[in-house]
C-alpha cells in the first residue's frame, strides 16, 4: 500500500507563528494538529482543520503535555489515569472543532515528550491505547516504527486499536531501531540526496543504520517537517518520489 506523508500542524499560538502550514498542507496526506496544550488555540485549530479539509488531508490529533513554555518537549510525571484524561481531553476538543468542518479525528499522534514516553514506557503506551479505545470515533494510534514493535502491537490488538507505523526520512537509526540521539553527530541527515535515498530504502522495508548494518523497518507513513524553505522544497521532492513509485507499482 502507498506510504503517506504526515506533518505536525497548527502549532502557532495567538499572534506567534510556527511552521509554514499554508505552504506545506497541499503536499502531505495526514495533518497532526496540535490540540491546545503544547501549542495552538481554538481559532488556529479551526483554521488548520479547515485548510486540511480543503486540501483533502486526513486530520489527526497531536496531543502533548500541558507545557506551552517548553513546547511539550519536557517530560512531566503523570499517572496512567492522568495520561488517559490528558489525551481524551485534547482529542475531544479537536474532534468537536472537526465536526464544525464536516470531518472527524481519524488518528492520534502524541507530541514531543509524550510520544517518547509512549514508546519507552509500556504503562504510558497502554494508557494512550485505552484512551483511544474508549472514544466513539475509534481513532488509530500513530507510533514509531522500530526493529521490533511486537509488544506495542499486542497491546493495541488487545484493545482493538489500529496502529499506524511512522518512520523518519531525515533521522539516523541505530541497530535496535531507535533514533540516534540528536546530541550525536550525524543524527539528523542534512543532505537531500541522503534523505531521498533513505526514503527509497524505507519503501523497500530495510534501511542502513548508523553502524552500517541493515535494519528491517516497515512504515505506513513518513514524518516530514516544513519549518524552513529548504525543508519545504524537500517535502515536495519526497511527495513526488512517493507518487512516482505509486504510479509505477
Amino acid at each position: 500500500k502507498a506510504v503517506k506523508l504526515n506533518c505536525d500542524m497548527g502549532e502557532s499560538f495567538g499572534s506567534w507563528q510556527m511552521g509554514n502550514d499554508e505552504v506545506v498542507m497541499p503536499w502531505i496526506d495526514m495533518a497532526n494538529i496540535a490540540c491546545g496544550f503544547h501549542a495552538s488555540d481554538p481559532d488556529i485549530m479551526s483554521d488548520t482543520v479547515k485548510h486540511a479539509v480543503g486540501c483533502g488531508v486526513t486530520v489527526g490529533a497531536h496531543p502533548g503535555y500541558n507545557d506551552k513554555m517548553g513546547f511539550g518537549r519536557r517530560p512531566i510525571p503523570h499517572s496512567s489515569d492522568n495520561i488517559k484524561h490528558l489525551v481524551a481531553y485534547q482529542v475531544g476538543a479537536l474532534d468537536a472543532i472537526c465536526q464544525q468542518h464536516g470531518t472527524r479525528v481519524k488518528y492520534i499522534k502524541p507530541h514531543g515528550a509524550l510520544y517518547h514516553e509512549m514508546m519507552n514506557n509500556p504503562d504510558v503506551f497502554e494508557a494512550i491505547v485505552i484512551a483511544a479505545a474508549n472514544m466513539d470515533i475509534k481513532p488509530a494510534l500513530m507510533i514509531q516504527a522500530m526493529g521490533n514493535n511486537e509488544q506495542h502491537q499486542k497491546t493495541a490488538d488487545r484493545y482493538l486499536v489500529p496502529l499506524i507505523y511512522e518512520a523518519y526520512a531525515d533521522r539516523a537509526y541505530d541497530d535496535s531501531g531507535l533514533l540516534v540521539s540528536r546530541s550525536e553527530p550525524g543524527a539528523v541527515h542534512q543532505d537531500s540526496a541522503m534523505i531521498l535515498q533513505q526514503v527509497e530504502d524505507l519503501l523497500s522495508g530495510e534501511i542502513k543504520t548508523a553502524q552500517g548494518n541493515r535494519l528491517k523497518l516497515k512504515a505506513d507513513t513518513l514524518c516530514v517537517h516544513g519549518d524552513n524553505p529548504e525543508s519545504i522544497a524537500l517535502i515536495k521532492k519526497v511527495h513526488q518520489l512517493l507518487r512516482s513509485i505509486d504510479s509505477s507499482s
